[in-house]
C-alpha cells in the first residue's frame, strides 16, 4: 500500500510542478539538459523529503525557491566555469608545432608528475586546487610540479623552457 501512496504523490507531483521546474530551470540555464537534470533534481528531493506543507501556495514557494537554489549551485559551480558548449570548441585553432612537443613530454611524464603539470598549466588550476581534486596536501603537488618541470626541462633539453611552460 506503501508503494501506491509514493506512487500517487511522484505523479502528483510530476503533473503539478513538472513544468514550472523545466520553465524557471530555463530561464536561469539557458540549456534544456540542465533544465531537466534540474527538474529530475528538485522532484526527487520533493518525493524524498517528507516535509508537510500547510497548504498548496506554501509547497509551490517551497518547489520555486528549492528550484531557484540548485540553478544557482549549477551556475556558481566550478565545472561550470571551466566547460564551454562543443560548437565552441571548433573555433579553437591546433597547438602550434613546438606546443605539441611540449604536450608529449608532459603525457610521457610519470602520472603523479602529469596530473599535476596538467591541471596547473593547462587547465590553470590554483595548487591549493589541484591539490584538493588529487586529494594531496598542497606541498606535495608543489613538490610535483617542481619536479616535473625539471624533468620536462631534462626531456625537452632544456630549449625554451622557460617561455613554452
Amino acid at each position: 500500500m506503501e508503494g501506491q501512496i509514493d506512487r500517487a504523490r511522484a505523479e502528483y507531483l510530476v503533473e503539478t510542478y513538472s513544468d514550472l521546474i523545466l520553465r524557471l530551470s530555463y530561464t536561469y540555464l539557458n540549456s534544456t539538459h540542465d533544465a531537466k537534470d534540474i527538474c529530475q533534481t528538485v522532484l526527487l528531493r520533493l518525493m524524498t523529503g517528507g516535509k508537510a506543507f500547510a497548504d498548496r501556495e506554501h509547497e509551490k514557494a517551497f518547489v520555486i525557491r528549492m528550484t531557484v537554489n540548485a540553478c544557482k549551485d549549477i551556475l556558481k559551480s566550478a565545472w561550470r566555469r571551466r566547460v564551454c558548449a562543443l560548437d565552441e570548441g571548433a573555433d579553437v585553432p591546433a597547438p602550434m608545432q613546438g606546443e605539441g612537443d611540449v604536450l608529449a613530454a608532459v603525457q610521457a611524464l610519470p602520472p603523479k608528475y602529469r596530473e599535476a603539470i596538467y591541471l596547473h598549466y593547462y587547465e590553470g588550476y590554483a595548487v591549493q586546487e589541484v591539490a584538493a581534486m588529487l586529494g594531496q596536501n598542497p606541498a606535495t603537488v608543489s613538490t610535483h610540479l617542481n619536479r616535473g618541470r625539471h624533468k620536462l626541462k631534462t626531456m625537452l633539453g632544456g630549449q625554451g623552457y622557460g617561455q613554452t611552460i
